[in-house]
């Protein structure tokens, strides 16, 4: 008795990491814990949100009959965890943000069977749309909620070396779980490379790529070292790494137009550039290879 509790408490914590992991598309539970780690050293306020998240959509998928496989995969837990971590981003009131997550991510999870079968039948994979679309839903019921990706600016003088591009890049990475710095971008490397070493250097390669286009494009530098200019190349590269070099480029090259676009008109646009470059990627694949 006591060893099939332990097995089955190791299994749920194995879930919960796997959906953190997944926050970066990679199904490893040791990538989750480095995802954490990242959050502890930056606000340990996020990783609070991720997890209250992720539990709450696990809890609601289990309720709801899903797949046990996709259950240990991550695939119900990781927009849970992203729309906790939307929720303590966007309100500075711990409870309100608490309970905002906790309905958020199980708004995901019943969200996510039906709207995956729609996007199934047209070729298109899920990615972090269902938070996208839960947190566009509350999002403006927030009076005092910041808006993302703020209009772009005149660029300041910013001098980049070797040193700041890589910690900009770095910081890129950790914004794919809404934190930021050079410590917790590192993490989230290590964390993917531990899964997969070529889908370390394709995020990489992702975040610096789109950050670039981003400064050409404007930008200003403060984003830059916030990450803010990286992480949907990043998490776009991540998507399309099995397509091919020229389709991972071209994404990520449509991620930044979207995204630079979105912060033109002041659209709180979050993770939407990278999932809407993707789908016009697998689109147009499809449309090649049919």
């Amino acid at each position: 008795m006591h060893a099939a509790a332990t097995e089955a408490h190791s299994a749920a914590l194995r879930t919960l990491l796997r959906s953190v992991g997944q926050i970066v598309l990679q199904a490893n539970a040791f990538t989750g814990a480095c995802v954490i780690a990242g959050w502890l050293l930056w606000d340990p306020r996020l990783a609070c949100a991720a997890l209250t998240g992720a539990v709450a959509a696990n809890v609601s998928a289990v309720l709801a009959g899903y797949p046990d496989d996709d259950l240990r995969a991550g695939l119900h837990g990781f927009n849970g965890a992203l729309a906790g971590l939307a929720a303590f981003s966007f309100i500075a009131d711990t409870a309100t943000a608490t309970a905002i997550a906790i309905l958020a991510a199980t708004g995901t999870a019943w969200l996510l069977a039906p709207w995956t079968q729609w996007l199934r039948a047209r070729g298109l994979s899920y990615f972090s749309s269902p938070c996208l679309l839960v947190t566009w839903l509350w999002l403006p019921l927030i009076a005092n909620a910041p808006i993302a990706n703020a209009p772009l600016r005149a660029p300041a003088a910013h001098t980049f070396g070797v040193a700041e591009f890589l910690s900009g890049t770095l910081a890129g990475l950790a914004q794919t779980g809404f934190a930021s710095g050079v410590p917790a971008g590192a993490l989230v490397l290590i964390g993917i490379a531990a899964a997969s070493p070529r889908h370390a250097l394709y995020a990489l390669t992702g975040a610096a790529l789109t950050s670039g286009e981003h400064l050409l494009l404007g930008a200003p530098a403060s984003s830059f070292d916030a990450g803010l200019l990286g992480f949907n190349g990043a998490l776009t590269a991540l998507a399309l790494a099995d397509y091919g070099a020229a389709w991972m480029l071209g994404g990520v090259t449509l991620s930044a137009i979207g995204q630079a676009g979105a912060a033109y008109l002041g659209l709180p646009a979050l993770s939407a550039p990278f999932v809407a470059a993707t789908w016009g990627a697998q689109w147009l694949r499809q449309r090649m290879t049919s």
